[in-house]
């Protein structure tokens, strides 16, 4: 018999205590003065990282007033849009503003803060936070109902335990993570290489302002909102990887007015302002969607520039040097129509793209696709630390 099953059959036999969280902790109450804190010690919900990362430094820190104060030991969670999963096991002492939860424990002597933050951590109580939160743009978790939530509280050697196994479990999932993390970039990098590498012709083939082979048009002035017939894609839709996002989507009511911002398989939207401008994705969903003012749509006559080829090469570095240095960046970052005609695209036969873009997409595939490669193995990996977690976490109620 294991360690734990030896502590839970001698303590706890016929099952444990399930408590309400606000019958074993309680917000704060304290504050701190605005002087007293920095980029260090401050967290806000923009510095609570998403699913469970704990936090990062500041890039905002308040100057005047007085703030929640938290002490090494609480528990922190980001209360906007809890589907985030922003919570964090404070380390240190510091402050923070309402839109983050400080909870603390009332007797750290029957309730460990390291047994509490995994028991917080686990996907079942941001359900329980987002069932009960209010407001639909931009759900807030209601602070009442958070405190209802029940939680076990076994004997304390068994949460001692519990904390030990899932410490070291964490500390190995982390390891292998960290391996699978570097192989993906390693494969990340040799991708690049390949397609700046294909990208790349002799003088045979001609390298084209995009202005002379391209129909660019801005985006509708509208506001999304949470229903409608089209999907209203707006510059936050782009991921990272140059792919559009399905979470937290938003719907505008399409109309004859609107019509000429509907959405065809093979558009390219490219978002022209802010920290993401240039940044470029292809449109290939069979869903009626329309796009926001602050992207341009990308046209080509296609027997002159595949769109498939046209996105491998705005994401190539041959595209972002070029971008980088049409960019205005008088005040906010702007890459409008006038300065992306300026962009020189390398145009092969059509043959040559297909060829091209073939041989990419397989990279591309193996580098970010969820569903294929190593971020499936990531994803495999952290939702069997989850199960484990889970289980260890679960117990028999004791009846009264």
């Amino acid at each position: 018999m294991s360690r734990l099953n030896e502590l839970i059959a001698g303590l706890c036999p016929d099952g444990v205590e399930f408590f309400e969280l606000g019958k074993v902790t309680e917000y704060s109450r304290e504050r701190i003065d605005a002087s007293k804190v920095n980029a260090t010690n401050y967290v806000g919900v923009d510095n609570l990282l998403p699913d469970k990362g704990g936090k990062t430094f500041s890039n905002y820190v308040p100057t005047e007033g007085r703030l929640i104060y938290f002490s090494a030991g609480d528990i922190l969670i980001g209360n906007i849009r809890p589907y985030l999963k922003k919570i964090w096991l404070a380390t240190h002492d510091g402050g923070t503003n309402g839109d983050v939860l400080v909870i603390k424990i009332n007797d750290r002597s029957k309730l460990m803060p390291e047994f509490l933050y995994f028991l917080l951590s686990s996907d079942g109580f941001f359900i329980y936070a987002m069932q009960h939160a209010k407001g639909a743009k931009m759900p807030r978790g209601d602070k009442s109902a958070v405190m209802k939530y029940a939680i076990p509280v076994p004997p304390l050697p068994v949460q001692q335990e519990i904390v030990r196994i899932l410490d070291k479990f964490t500390a190995l999932e982390a390891e292998l993570e960290a391996e699978l993390e570097a192989e993906l970039e390693a494969r990340k990098k040799q991708f690049e290489y390949y397609r700046d590498m294909l990208l790349t012709f002799g003088d045979d083939v001609p390298m084209v302002r995009l202005g002379d082979i391209a129909e660019f048009s801005y985006g509708l002035t509208d506001t999304a909102k949470n229903e409608g017939n089209a999907r209203f894609i707006r510059i936050t839709d782009i991921g990272v990887n140059g792919k559009l996002l399905h979470d937290d989507c938003r719907y505008i009511d399409h109309t004859p007015e609107n019509g000429k911002y509907l959405l065809e398989k093979g558009d390219l939207l490219m978002a022209r302002t802010g920290a993401t401008y240039g940044k470029t994705m292809l449109f290939n969903e069979d869903i009626p969607a329309v796009y926001a003012s602050f992207l341009i749509r990308i046209r080509f006559d296609a027997n002159t520039v595949l769109p498939d080829y046209y996105w491998h090469f705005a994401q190539s570095t041959l595209y972002w040097n070029q971008a980088n240095k049409l960019v205005s960046k008088a005040g906010q970052p702007q890459f409008n129509a006038n300065a992306l005609k300026n962009v020189f695209v390398p145009v092969p036969r059509i043959d040559e793209q297909q060829r091209i873009v073939k041989i990419l997409d397989r990279f591309d595939t193996l580098v970010n696709d969820i569903t294929q490669g190593l971020p499936t193995e990531i994803a495999a990996r952290r939702k069997q630390y989850e199960y484990y977690r889970d289980k260890l976490l679960t117990f028999k109620e004791k009846v009264s």
